[in-house]
């Protein structure tokens, strides 16, 4: 039987007999997860549990507690008598360890486009309220899904992904640069300020701020950004979140500025000409983080990479950029004065692509003709409605379709439901835009008679726009008089201005770059540097024309109509000019179809055996 015995019986006495080990505790125990409660006796315990006991009268002498610890920087240590820098190095690295320290655990989204995506209880309690799940309910494309049939995503999805982009930026500049000194505070507040930059979006999204809100109130200028700082305020008050951000380690009203600032720019917009450093939420040594989450310098932010990737997902299209290799190179500089963030020399080209890839969004996709006119056709109908639909606001006041934003109570109420409101309808009063949005379900739509261009672009106002509406109703084609008469109403004229985020400016140019064989210096690469082949302008302006009758006389009238306009306005001419109008586009002599435009500079067609051949001009 001795025989029999497990190895360490048979070697080990009685007393020395096989125990399992028990879980080794720490002598030192912090009594609360959430140091912000911590007293002085508490912060003592955990810097002896972090071997920085030396410093613990120090910190007792100050009687700093956790409170203080948020406040402690290079400039609070030498005060306190730390002088060496690298203790003080020491203390602010271990003092990090805190911001992962939680009261609850976090919660993780199975995202379609970014995995698995952990989020920090706070945002949690921001996402499980009112005014974030109205996001539900708003269609990040408008009335693109009306021709993308996968294009059904909302803002809320698009709103956690840019939460967690612009967590993971913040975290990858800190862990790769632990000098820039980013605080727990600074990553929530990025984090927050992420996910809620799109709560002040309307119906459809950019229809509601860029078509139905200037037509509805002319003159009053309104951005879904100042609005979703007005609901971010009302969130927050609303859902009495301010006790629980300050258990979370944020000092208020510094960070709710900071995040407020992030989202809309510079709070205190009469104050930013006299001032060098426009934001109160932080100091200038941390003006990188402003370009994480809306980037006013070079349109290089999470937002669009959120967007980019969701949006082509849904829609079908192929995204030519990848963010997380620009997070892999991505570095804070000095540059003129302030901290940028930066990316290697090597990533110009990338970029370049990354602005490619929005231009070519908006062409095939955000002004899409059919989606433009389908947009076009629910602001008439949300115009027509407007003073008939009522939303009940704070303190019982009601409130229109256009009124609402003036509320966030009301606005709150407000989403893509009253375009089926309007539709269910039985209201006598909602009949005529009850009838527009009902042709739409149908597919009666509004015919898109072309597109052109004019030599420059053009600063168009509504005063133009329905001078050239009437224009093109009462002129008569050279072909002929027609035996219809048009009317100014039944045009609708569209001008679309494209470019890749700062208008005529090429974004690139606000890019500083870093080389590898000197990480310490930044550069600016021109545009020449990289290819003969990039676009030489980078804005354009699309001028589009409607036509609202459907029959078959009135459109071909209609169309001969907007292909005379385009030669009397010296417009570009229409793709299908030929088509449309056969009789009129050899009357411009620059529209004659000569083999030789825009085709190869330096080269002149001749005819060899009935066929065309093209010989140099020039060696």
């Amino acid at each position: 039987m001795e025989s029999r015995k497990r190895p360490l019986d048979a070697v080990l006495g009685p007393s020395d007999s096989f125990k399992t080990p028990e879980k080794k505790v720490s002598v030192v125990s912090v009594p609360d997860l959430n140091y912000m409660r911590w007293g002085v006796e508490e912060t003592c315990q955990y810097l002896r549990r972090e071997g920085l006991g030396k410093w613990e009268d120090t910190f007792r002498g100050q009687k700093i507690s956790g409170v203080g610890l948020c406040y402690l920087g290079h400039t609070e240590l030498e005060k306190i008598g730390i002088k060496y820098l690298g203790d003080r190095l020491q203390i602010l690295n271990t003092l990090r360890k805190l911001w992962q320290m939680e009261a609850q655990p976090s919660k993780v989204f199975n995202d379609p486009i970014h995995g698995h995506i952990e989020l920090h209880p706070l945002l949690i309690q921001i996402i499980d309220t009112p005014q974030f799940q109205r996001l539900r309910y708003i269609k990040q494309l408008g009335g693109t899904y009306f021709v993308f049939p996968g294009a059904s995503h909302n803002r809320f999805e698009h709103s956690i992904g840019v939460g967690h982009l612009a967590g993971r930026l913040v975290q990858a500049l800190n862990k790769r640069q632990p000098e820039l000194l980013i605080s727990h505070r600074d990553i929530l507040c990025v984090q927050i300020a992420g996910l809620c930059h799109d709560l002040g979006h309307g119906p459809f999204s950019h229809m509601f701020d860029a078509m139905f809100i200037p037509k509805a109130r002319p003159g009053f200028t309104w951005k879904h950004e100042k609005a979703s700082v007005a609901m971010f305020d009302y969130l927050v008050n609303d859902n009495n979140l301010k006790p629980v951000m300050e258990q979370n380690g944020l000092m208020l009203p510094e960070d709710l500025d900071f995040i407020k600032e992030q989202i809309a720019g510079p709070l205190e917009t009469n104050a930013v000409q006299g001032k060098k450093w426009p934001y109160k939420g932080r100091p200038e040594d941390k003006s990188f983080l402003y370009e994480i989450v809306a980037n006013k310098r070079n349109g290089i932010d999470v937002d669009k990479w959120d967007y980019f990737a969701r949006d082509c997902y849904h829609l079908g299209i192929q995204n030519n950029f990848d963010y997380r290799r620009y997070m892999k190179f991505a570095r804070v500089f000095d540059v003129d004065g302030q901290k940028n963030i930066c990316t290697r020399d090597k990533e110009v080209g990338n970029l370049y692509d990354m602005f490619h890839t929005r231009n070519c969004l908006h062409r095939r996709a955000y002004q899409h003709k059919v989606g433009n006119i389908i947009e076009t056709m629910v602001t008439e109908a949300f115009l027509k409605a407007d003073k008939y639909i009522q939303i009940e606001g704070s303190e019982g006041k009601m409130f229109t379709l256009s009124t609402a934003i003036d509320d966030m109570e009301a606005y709150t109420k407000l989403t893509d439901h009253v375009f089926e409101q309007i539709l269910n309808s039985s209201s006598p009063e909602l009949a005529e835009p009850r009838q527009i949005l009902r042709n739409i379900i149908c597919r009666r739509l509004y015919k898109c008679l072309g597109q052109t261009q004019a030599e420059a672009p053009l600063k168009v106002t509504q005063e133009m726009i329905e001078s050239w509406e009437a224009d093109l109703a009462h002129l008569v084609p050279q072909s002929g008089a027609q035996d219809i008469t048009l009317q100014s109403e039944d045009f609708v004229v569209s001008v679309i201005d494209l470019d890749y985020g700062m208008k005529e400016k090429n974004p690139i140019n606000s890019v500083r770059f870093y080389c590898k064989n000197d990480p310490t210096k930044v550069i600016q690469i021109r545009k020449n540097q990289v290819s003969k082949l990039l676009p030489e302008q980078f804005a354009e302006q699309l001028i589009r024309v409607y036509y609202k009758k459907t029959d078959e006389k009135s459109l071909e009238a209609a169309k001969k109509h907007f292909v005379q306009w385009c030669i009397n306005m010296n417009f570009s001419k229409p793709q299908d000019g030929d088509i449309i109008a056969p009789e009129l586009t050899p009357l411009k002599s620059s529209w004659s179809n000569n083999d030789g435009e825009d085709g190869d500079r330096g080269t002149k067609n001749y005819a060899v055996n009935g066929q065309k051949a093209k010989t140099k001009l020039f060696k």
